[in-house]
């Protein structure tokens, strides 16, 4: 019945990692705690088991916004949901008790604040809940970066429903916080699910900030007409920064706490709605937003935590598709993070200080940025990512490290240590400003001494040098109270005594480096001209609807309409995130769009999905179109022939024969491939160490076609599966 329910109201054929773990767990009555980075399907795991149950669910959420969302997505899939929260009135209160009475009702959202009113116990002590899910738990926790003391409240909950189970779903929480999570709501015996915190489709860059707003802009203009969220620390350079975007032409407002609850209201529906390029914010935003089809995240300045920092970037791709994650970060704002810590309760200072550290320390490392990430919540990835900046080549190391890094730090120790990395780059690029004349620097043995180097990238390595720990900056004690000056550790006294080499990077040229294998992949097979047309049926059928655009269909579900062309009510429902209710709601407007749009163009339809496979990732499930081919196959047909016989492409009809060969379990490709050149693709594909196929391509130079990879590589996956199989199956001696 699972699967029943996941394919008519989702979409879906398949499960997500962890998914019917967590399903199991609310079906069977366990406490539970669900961790999941976003994206990750979380709310699933509670939607899905409040159809199974009779009664109901009753889910707590911080934001009204958040929950108005939820509520809107879940009646989109067909799923009877409400909200029981301020904005309601008398009227549609009388209407929720009704039909929660009458039993109509499957999910009631609810904030911890009108939870624990006796207007609401009252209620729910006479329709006791089916079991209580409590979204963004980490809010729960004192260690937490979004903590809410009203959520401490909710550990009464097993005392006022002895018997109803309680499930805490998060995207964020370290050890220490998921044990206080579970210690505060007094689980029993719960079970712990820690998802992979790795985000393949998030692809991670790092810079130095430079002066003005050019790096902004330029990630901006890339994605013009496509959501995005630009963060900031401060109010004041929230909006700031803001107004100058505007004034370059960018649509955006801006979020912060400094506003009135009112107009942050309409800000952030406005970027809901696609009326707005980005959203301008402090780390108040973010944890209300429920668009799935955020394409980047901009962080204009340094992020105080890497828990902070994964869950604002995970507020991106969350429809599974490929985005962006810029930092752009100065010794700056550590300072002006390092004045915000510093005025904080003395008990949480210390952790917030050395979270703050950690977060400056990816910055200015060379290692996989998505290692660092899963590596600070305790997971391991191995081999390169494919989706960061130094995976891609963006990044190297310079090959002269010791020798720049000796002259930083000998400049900062004849300047006495007394100077701030603005007037020690301007003194190593041979300055004759005023200050630097008067002080007499200019006869220093340093000055000049990298008059090569542009001062940005003096200052990036500066940066790299203090989150390594060569050098440290501190405030100046005396005159210029609170002047922040560099002074050299132990560490780089070491180096300046070549006792010790620091890793420095810089950029490379932009077209030596490795396109993102998520951004590949997404488009494989996608017409591009109708996903824009489709993109803007969205907007039209979101706008009568009175609904976001992402809860109409998502960017994904777009995707996989312009690659399958399905003109057929029936094959509707092989797209990716398209369940009855959507295909009965929306499908007579998508399919006649898709006519009108291959006919013109004189594209063909009804394709089987290039590359796509089910949401588990385990394995392709065949159409009636790919069915139909298999008798042909069997017979012995080449592609060409089959593919006139079906008046299909032979694009197409490849698919076919790849759905054939998984289904048959073949392992012989000699029958379409010939024999010397399935042993040589077969030993290359041997060390590639993703299922892609692109290295496989680049590794044999591009000599041998797509079509005859695909083939090897799908019998030798089934020799790999049947090796397997004997090898479990063999006597234990």
């Amino acid at each position: 019945m699972l699967y029943q329910l996941l394919k008519k109201h989702w979409g879906y054929d398949e499960f997500l990692p962890l998914q019917q773990e967590a399903v199991q767990c609310v079906l069977g009555g366990r406490d539970s705690l669900l961790v999941l980075p976003t994206g990750g399907g979380k709310s699933l795991c509670y939607q899905l088991p409040a159809l199974c149950h009779p009664g109901l669910a009753v889910v707590v959420s911080p934001l009204i916004s958040l929950m108005k969302d939820q509520v809107d997505a879940a009646l989109a899939m067909g799923i009877p949901a409400a909200t029981w929260n301020s904005t309601i009135s008398a009227e549609q209160q009388r209407g929720v008790r009704a039909a929660i009475r009458a039993r109509k009702l499957k999910l009631l959202y609810v904030s911890p604040e009108r939870l624990l009113t006796d207007a609401l116990f009252e209620l729910l002590d006479s329709e006791l809940p089916a079991f209580v899910a409590i979204d963004e738990a980490h809010c729960i926790s004192q260690w937490g970066h979004d903590f809410r003391p009203e959520y401490r409240l909710l550990g009464m909950l097993k005392q006022r429903f002895p018997g109803v189970s309680l499930h805490g779903f998060t995207a964020t929480a370290t050890g220490p916080v998921r044990g206080d999570i579970v210690a505060s709501l007094n689980m029993d015996d719960p079970a712990v699910l820690i998802g992979n915190f790795h985000r393949p489709n998030l692809i991670y860059h790092v810079q130095q900030r430079l002066p003005g707003l050019n790096q902004i802009c330029s990630v901006m203009e890339r994605f013009r007409g496509q959501a995005g969220i630009v963060y900031a620390i401060t109010r004041d350079r929230v909006e700031k920064v803001s107004t100058l975007l505007n004034q370059l032409g960018f649509r955006t407002r801006p979020y912060h706490a400094g506003m009135t609850d009112a107009d942050r209201e309409r800000n952030q529906q406005a970027l809901i709605d696609d009326q707005l390029d980005a959203i301008v914010a402090t780390v108040a935003f973010g944890m209300g937003i429920d668009k799935s089809n955020v394409r980047y995240i901009i962080h204009a300045e340094l992020p105080r935590s890497l828990e902070g920092y994964q869950q604002e970037t995970g507020r991106a791709g969350r429809d599974g598709l490929e985005a962006e994650c810029w930092l752009f970060y100065s010794t700056g704002d550590y300072l002006t993070w390092q004045r915000i810590v510093g005025a904080s309760a003395p008990e949480s200072r210390e952790s917030s200080l050395r979270s703050l550290q950690q977060m400056m320390d990816y910055c200015t490392s060379l290692a996989c940025r998505h290692r660092l990430l899963v590596g600070h919540f305790g997971q391991q990835l191995t081999g390169d990512c494919q989706s960061c900046d130094v995976c891609l080549g963006r990044l190297t190391v310079a090959e002269d490290s010791l020798v720049l890094a000796q002259k930083i730090l000998s400049c900062v120790a004849r300047c006495r240590e007394r100077f701030g990395a603005d007037h020690i780059t301007k003194v190593l690029t041979g300055s004759s400003e005023a200050k630097v004349l008067r002080l007499g620097h200019e006869k220093l043995s340093t000055w000049g001494l990298m008059k090569q180097y542009p001062r940005s990238q003096i200052r990036d390595w500066i940066n790299q040098l203090l989150g390594q720990r060569y050098l440290e900056s501190v405030p100046l004690s005396g005159r210029v109270e609170g002047y922040p000056v560099l002074r050299l550790t132990d560490a780089g006294r070491n180096v300046l005594r070549a006792r010790a080499t620091p890793a420095l990077s810089k950029p490379v040229d932009r077209t030596a480096a490795v396109t993102a294998a998520a951004l590949v992949d997404s488009w494989e097979g996608v017409d591009r001209g109708l996903f824009e047309s489709l993109r803007g049926l969205r907007t039209q059928l979101a706008s009568a609807a009175s609904l976001p655009a992402y809860i109409v269909f998502s960017d994904a579900t777009l995707r996989d309409l312009a690659r399958r062309r399905p003109t057929e009510e029936g094959m509707l429902q092989d797209v990716h995130g398209i369940g009855q209710q959507k295909a009965a709601t929306y499908g007579a407007a998508v399919l006649t769009l898709i006519r009108d749009y291959c006919g013109q163009h004189q594209l063909e339809t009804n394709l089987a999905a290039i590359g796509r496979v089910r949401r588990g990732g385990q394995g392709r499930i065949p159409g009636s179109a790919s069915l139909a081919a298999f008798p042909l196959f069997d017979q012995g047909l080449p592609v060409p022939e089959v593919a006139q016989q079906l008046s299909r492409a032979n694009s197409t009809v490849l698919e076919y024969l790849i759905d054939y060969i998984a289904a048959r379990q073949i392992t012989d490709p000699t029958r379409w491939v010939e024999k010397p050149l399935a042993e040589t693709i077969a030993v290359v594909a041997s060390y590639a160490d993703s299922d892609r196929l692109r290295p496989i391509y680049d590794a044999l130079h591009g000599q041998v076609g797509y079509e005859a990879i695909k083939i090897v590589v799908a019998c030798e996956k089934n020799r790999a599966e049947a090796l397997t199989r004997n090898l479990h199956s063999e006597p234990t001696r």
